[in-house]
Order: C-alpha cells, then sequence, then structure tokens
C-alpha cells in the first residue's frame, strides 16, 4: 500500500538530508499508466508562506527570504507546485499588508538579491513563486500618501477624500468605519484602518502605476500574484453589498492588470481574494483572473470533516465547479484551501481531533484545481484569533530555541514539540506523512488535478465521494468521513474496478461493494 514502511523510511531520510527524493509506492498497471502519461508532473498544490515566521538564517529571530531558500527542499519533499508569499515589501506592520515601497524588499526579510535568488532556486526545482499584491491601499506612511494630503500635488487625487457632503459615519464593507480623520480634521477613505488609506482607482494615473508595479515583478520572475482585498477595489460601503456596477468596475479593472502582466509573462496566475458567500457570487470573478479562493468551500469541508457527515457536499462541488468551468472557458479552475492567515487554524477548528484533520486534508487534496495549504497546516499546528497568533512561528525541531527557528513571537497555541518537522519525520503515521502521500497521489493521477468533477452518490451518509475525469484518467474518489467501517455499492456496472491508491490498509472491493476502514480515503480506478 501507499501507506508503507519504505515510503516512511525515504521520507524521513530525503527530508533529514534536504533532499526531494519522491518515494516510490506500490501501483496498478493502469496508475502507472496514468503518472507516465499525465500532461503535467506537478501536484498543482500551492503553500502559503508567512516569512517571518518561516526560517531564520541571520539569528536575528525573523524568518527572512534565505530561510525559505533554505527550506525549498522540504517544499519539494512535500510535493508542492509552488509558494505564496505573504506581502515582501517594506512595510511599518509586523504582517506587511500597509505597504511604503512597492518595489522593494522589507530591510528585515532580505534584499532584492536574496529574492532574485529565491526565484532562481525555486525554478531550478519546479516551484513557482506567487506573491502578495496589495494594492487597494497603501500604509499611510507611503510617500504617495503623505504627498497627498497637500491638496495641491498630483498624489492628492490617488485617494478618495470627503467633501462637506460625504456621511463620514458611513460604514466600510470590510465591517468598521469607512472615513478616517487627519489632525486637521480632513478625512480620506480607509476601509481597513486609518494606516490604510484606500487608493482611487478612477484616477489612471493610480491604474497605470499598479500595472507597472504588477509588470516590475513579472519581469523579475514571479510566476503570479494573490491579490489581497480584490473585491474592495470598488466595493467600499457596506450599501454597496450586491450592487452589479461595482462588480463591474472590479472586474474591468482586474482585465486591465491581468492584460498588462500577461504582456510580460503570458502564463502569469493570479488567484484573488473574494470574500463571498456562495459559489455564484465568485463565478463571474473567473472570467476576469485565474481563480479565486473557495471560501464557501473551506467551511463546507470543515464542516464535513467535523460532522462525519457527507451531506450534499458532492452535488455542492460538481455545480461549483461545472459553474467555474462555464466562466473560466476550463475545467479545474477552482482554488480550495482550509483555512488561511486570516481564519482559526483548520486544527483549531476541529477542536484538535487528529482524525478530521486527515479527512479534512483528504477532501482538499483530492479536488481539482489548485489547492493552497497554510504553513503548518500539514503538521496540525493550532491557532485562534487574534490575527498574530494565526501566523506564528513553524516549528522545525522539537525544541523552540534551535538553530533557525523565528522567536519574533511566543506561541500561544500550546502545542508540544511533537508538532514539528523533526519530530513528525521520525512517525511514519503521522499528519506530515499523510499530507505528502496525498500531494504525491496528484503527481500520479491527472484527473485529480485536472479532471471534471461529477457527484458520486454513495448512499451512505458517511461518504462521500466524486469521479474525476481527464484526457488521461477516470477514477472514483471515496471518503470515509467517520471513525466506524462504512460500506458503498458501487452499483451495477460500475466502471471502477480495483482499488489504487488507498490511505490506511484494509480496505476491500468485492462483488460490486467496496469496504472503508475508518477514516479512510480511496481512488478507485
Amino acid at each position: 500500500m501507499i501507506r508503507s514502511v519504505t515510503l516512511a523510511s525515504l521520507l524521513t531520510s530525503a527530508l533529514l538530508l534536504g533532499g526531494c527524493a519522491t518515494a516510490p509506492a506500490p501501483q496498478s498497471p493502469v496508475m502507472q499508466a496514468h503518472a507516465q502519461t499525465a500532461s503535467t508532473p506537478r501536484s498543482g498544490v500551492y503553500y502559503e508562506i508567512f516569512v517571518r515566521s518561516w526560517y531564520d538564517t541571520n539569528g536575528d529571530g525573523i524568518g527572512d527570504l534565505n530561510g525559505v531558500t533554505a527550506k525549498l527542499d522540504y517544499l519539494k519533499s512535500l510535493g508542492v507546485s509552488g509558494i505564496w508569499l505573504m506581502p515582501i515589501n517594506p512595510s511599518p506592520s509586523y504582517h506587511g499588508y500597509d505597504i511604503t515601497d512597492y518595489e522593494a524588499i522589507n530591510p528585515q526579510y532580505g534584499t532584492m538579491a536574496d529574492f532574485e535568488h529565491l526565484l532562481a532556486e525555486a525554478h531550478k526545482r519546479g516551484i513557482k513563486v506567487i506573491i502578495d499584491l496589495v494594492i487597494n491601499h497603501t500604509s499611510n506612511q507611503h510617500p504617495w500618501f503623505l504627498a497627498a494630503q497637500d491638496p495641491h500635488d498630483p498624489h492628492h487625487d490617488w485617494y478618495s477624500w470627503a467633501t462637506p457632503a460625504t456621511d463620514l459615519s458611513a460604514h466600510s464593507a470590510a465591517g468598521d468605519k469607512a472615513w478616517q480623520a487627519l489632525p486637521d480634521g480632513r478625512h480620506y477613505l480607509g476601509i481597513f484602518s486609518p494606516g490604510m488609506p484606500d487608493l482611487n482607482y478612477d484616477n489612471p494615473a493610480v491604474r497605470q502605476a499598479m500595472v507597472d508595479v504588477g509588470r516590475f515583478w513579472s519581469r523579475k520572475g514571479v510566476d503570479g500574484f494573490r491579490l489581497d482585498a480584490a473585491r474592495h477595489i470598488y466595493l467600499n460601503f457596506q450599501s454597496q453589498e450586491g450592487d452589479p456596477d461595482v462588480l463591474r468596475e472590479n472586474l474591468t479593472w482586474w482585465r486591465q492588470f491581468m492584460r498588462g502582466v500577461r504582456a510580460v509573462n503570458p502564463d502569469t496566475y493570479v488567484v484573488g481574494e473574494v470574500t463571498e458567500s456562495s459559489w455564484q457570487q465568485l463565478a463571474p470573478w473567473y472570467g476576469a483572473l485565474s481563480a479565486v479562493f473557495d471560501f464557501p468551500l473551506a467551511t463546507r469541508l470543515v464542516d464535513a470533516a467535523r460532522s462525519g457527515q457527507a451531506g450534499d457536499l458532492a452535488e455542492r462541488l460538481q455545480q461549483r465547479y461545472a459553474g467555474f468551468a462555464a466562466s473560466a472557458g476550463h475545467a479545474g479552475a477552482d482554488a480550495p484551501f482550509l483555512s488561511n492567515h486570516d481564519q482559526n487554524r483548520v486544527m483549531s477548528q476541529l477542536d484538535g481531533d487528529a482524525a478530521h484533520m486527515r479527512m479534512a486534508a483528504a477532501m482538499l487534496l483530492t479536488l481539482p484545481g489548485h489547492p493552497f495549504v497554510y504553513y503548518g497546516e500539514e503538521l496540525g499546528m493550532r491557532g485562534v484569533k487574534p490575527d498574530p497568533d494565526l501566523r506564528e512561528p513553524m516549528r522545525w525541531e522539537r525544541s523552540p530555541h534551535a538553530a533557525g527557528e523565528t522567536t519574533w513571537k511566543p506561541s500561544t497555541s500550546g502545542d508540544g514539540p511533537d508538532v514539528s518537522v523533526q519530530a513528525e519525520l521520525a512517525d511514519p503515521g503521522s499528519l506530515l506523512a499523510d499530507y505528502r502521500m496525498l500531494i504525491h497521489w496528484r503527481h500520479q493521477v491527472s484527473a485529480l488535478r485536472d479532471g471534471a468533477l461529477t457527484a458520486f452518490a454513495s448512499g451512505n451518509t458517511h461518504v462521500v465521494g466524486w469521479q474525476l475525469r481527464d484526457a488521461h484518467s477516470r477514477v472514483l474518489v471515496l471518503h470515509n468521513l467517520s471513525g466506524q467501517p462504512q460500506s458503498v455499492a458501487l452499483g451495477a456496472g460500475s466502471p471502477f474496478r480495483a482499488i489504487g491508491l488507498a490511505s490506511r490498509d484494509g480496505a476491500q472491493l468485492h462483488d460490486g461493494r467496496i469496504d472503508l476502514p475508518p477514516d479512510t480515503s480511496v481512488v478507485l480506478e
């Protein structure tokens, strides 16, 4: 089976030595053919990194870009195809979402030469790099905003200013007050905080400046961007929620941005943070961007893992993937995830239940598109708001004082030394081993990355399933979400006649039925 002693031993040796070997796993002849004929050997999985918390190479307690480079072989062994770096630009804040220079590197993280070296080393390993693009607003310390406070400066119109007719009590679309005060009594639009004044995208100079920022980084060699607050370029007030004209303005701008960056790199991947509550609201964005993060699906996946109930998850998946394919013009355009830097960590949402965490991961990583994994998720790191506690240091060694561990903030999660790369490498039954196994399934079976999804009616409330089909493979994925054995009838004439991959020993296919051990996922061919 996939979960063998051989896998565990190769995982340990490859990662401890910093290597990137892929552990061989026994496969059926059909699965071998799938792996050989797949259009790409990559998994399609992206991994989100908060550089400050990742790995420290100069001993100042703060993660740095050289630390990302130092751990590329870990990421290669994990099997990811790309990384998303949270903001790396200069900023007065710890998180970096208020930028003071769009074409420079935060000096706490290193230099532009360090970043260029990271890009080169990542690309050598077949790992793409996308960076956070925070252009809805600047820092209030950005030179543009400082200049804009002079009404006669050209930058004044790069921001939005209140007039005598403005309702200064208006609520922002982000939930707080929209207008922020200067000491002289004037007010400017800042929907997230006083430290983040919104740019005025009705000004052509602003639009051109931000296209130029994207082109600058594209010329550096980045493979794409994660767009922060993508829907808030024009959506500023609560009263504008659901306004089709605001949506149209947002999409028009992002199409302009996409044309600009793709003139440099036609393959630029752009994924937007669009915090809508349904897939129908997300679908229009797929015509303007490569993808958007699927927040509604994240909630559904975590809820299914927690409850052990399939509900109508498979049917909902079929609807949303069909809708996204219609908008994007191709299947597999989704960007599913479980949690990110703004949400309580998955293990905390699941109350520390490791079995539920494994099932959430299994569902995520058997969905087509580009799943995103938040750093430390593969270890089972915990964390609940406030936000700094969601972004705590990655644990590499059992000791938090080992060389390379970041110490910019103390841990509040209560995770012990067993929640570390060092400890989980030594445990063939660890969550880390599961993540690596599942991600490597995506290397082996192209339909897991690129397939069109069709719901499978399992007839069992504890088993969720879907068929995936592309030009190279057709598979049925089943997940037993419960802690008890479950059985599913495949139906007369089912084309699925063999278990190609299984997360646990003991699954059996006989007489048109499959028996699934507790908390087990299988891929049938």
